[in-house]
């Protein structure tokens, strides 16, 4: 039971509060342990074999530094008492999950949308503050984007952040409690900053994206079938939802990204809004050539913002009373 109460807690108080910016942070230390193993063992004149072999240290040593801290830490707290245990739990998986802060980072993209269509002008600053928003949300270049643009980027993060910011934490969390979930925000962090295919990270960052896959491959495709559901509840009261489509759209695109993973909540979304998201995007200066996901039925437009973290929001809560339950039978 301590953990359904301190995944309850941790859920509201991020209801409420949502990611403290200016509070100490572990999971930017979790950031920061990996820019010092970056600079220090990722040297650009290493062979490729070298750089995959680094790679594979650097992963074993932020996850071991990450669990020992985790470990320590708790068995600190409880040695303190159990209620401050639980607390101190339910602080580390608030921690770990970010619905709001995906809603309000998302939303303030939105909100630059909207200046753009009342200033009155040619909208260029509009849409110039809207892609900068959106640059602290996405690891695209976001410079060039149209409107277009950037209302399916902006979708495309929140549906895919549904999974690896709030379901995978959850379902960490109520398999091995707070230490199995930062292990996870572990390899997703780690993902999140060397994963890329450039020359930089291309055989350094190997590991930590194979792990990133690996973490994420149930959590996903456990996201996109909660998602449906939320659909399912959602669409009496907003008929432009649509279970069915989002269900064939899913079985047909789950798998049209480079990712395992990543398509798997992309292509629900963009089949209940009846909407065509991914396509070639620009990392770096470099063009990357992806396939569509989901059918044109309609345009994008800026609402699709909003819906998109409206289905968030009811698939966190779902995903909540899922796994909470799950824990809570298990014992």
């Amino acid at each position: 039971m301590n953990i359904v109460y301190a995944m309850t807690a941790g859920f509201l108080l991020d209801c409420i509060v949502g990611d403290p910016h200016r509070l100490p942070h572990p999971i930017r230390w979790i950031g920061r342990l990996i820019s010092l193993l970056d600079r220090c063992l990722n040297r650009k004149q290493d062979a490729k074999e070298r750089k995959i072999l680094s790679g594979i240290v650097y992963v074993t040593v932020v996850l071991a530094v990450t669990g020992a801290v985790v470990f320590f830490f708790r068995l600190f707290l409880y040695r303190l008492s159990g209620t401050v245990g639980i607390l101190g739990d339910g602080l580390l998986f608030f921690y770990c999950i970010a619905p709001k802060s995906l809603c309000r980072e998302s939303m303030a993209v939105y909100r630059e949308l909207a200046v753009k269509r009342t200033d009155g002008d040619s909208g260029e600053d509009g849409l110039g503050r809207a892609r900068k928003a959106l640059s602290m949300i996405v690891g695209r270049d976001t410079e060039k984007l149209t409107e277009e643009g950037i209302i399916k980027a902006a979708v495309e993060t929140v549906a895919e952040n549904a999974s690896d910011g709030v379901m995978a934490p959850m379902f960490y969390m109520a398999l091995g409690g707070p230490f199995l979930c930062f292990l996870y925000k572990a390899v997703n962090t780690m993902d999140s900053m060397t994963g890329y295919h450039n020359e930089t990270y291309e055989y350094f960052g190997k590991a930590a994206a194979i792990a990133d896959d690996v973490w994420n491959y149930i959590p996903s495709r456990l996201t996109a079938f909660v998602m449906l559901f939320a659909t399912m509840i959602l669409s009496p009261f907003y008929p432009y939802l649509d279970w069915k489509r989002g269900f064939m759209t899913y079985k047909r695109d789950r798998r049209k990204h480079k990712s395992p993973n990543a398509a798997q909540t992309e292509s629900v979304c963009a089949g209940v809004l009846g909407i065509q998201l991914a396509g070639d995007a620009s990392y770096f200066g470099r063009t990357i050539q992806k396939p569509c996901i989901g059918d044109a039925v309609r345009p994008v437009e800026r609402e699709d913002i909003r819906r998109a973290n409206r289905l968030m929001y009811v698939s966190s809560l779902l995903s909540l009373f899922l796994l909470a339950g799950m824990r809570y039978l298990w014992g």
